[in-house]
């Protein structure tokens, strides 16, 4: 059932990837969410999204320690 929370949060987030602070909403919502091994997941696929859209790095603050 986890799993399936990460992939739902991955498809949202993906979704609103055009407007940044859409993106950081959602991406705070996620964070409540999810279990922590997933949080660590999420950093990594959401780096390598920024990489294609630089306009999402601002929401780079939510996912520091």
């Amino acid at each position: 059932m986890a799993r399936a929370m990460f992939d739902y949060t991955k498809a949202v987030l993906a979704k609103v990837s055009f407007d940044a602070n859409l993106f950081c909403r959602e991406l705070q919502k996620a964070l409540k969410r999810l279990l922590p091994y997933e949080i660590e997941e999420l950093k990594i696929w959401v780096n390598s999204l920024i990489k294609q859209n630089p306009d999402l790095n601002e929401c780079l603050i939510y996912l520091k320690p």
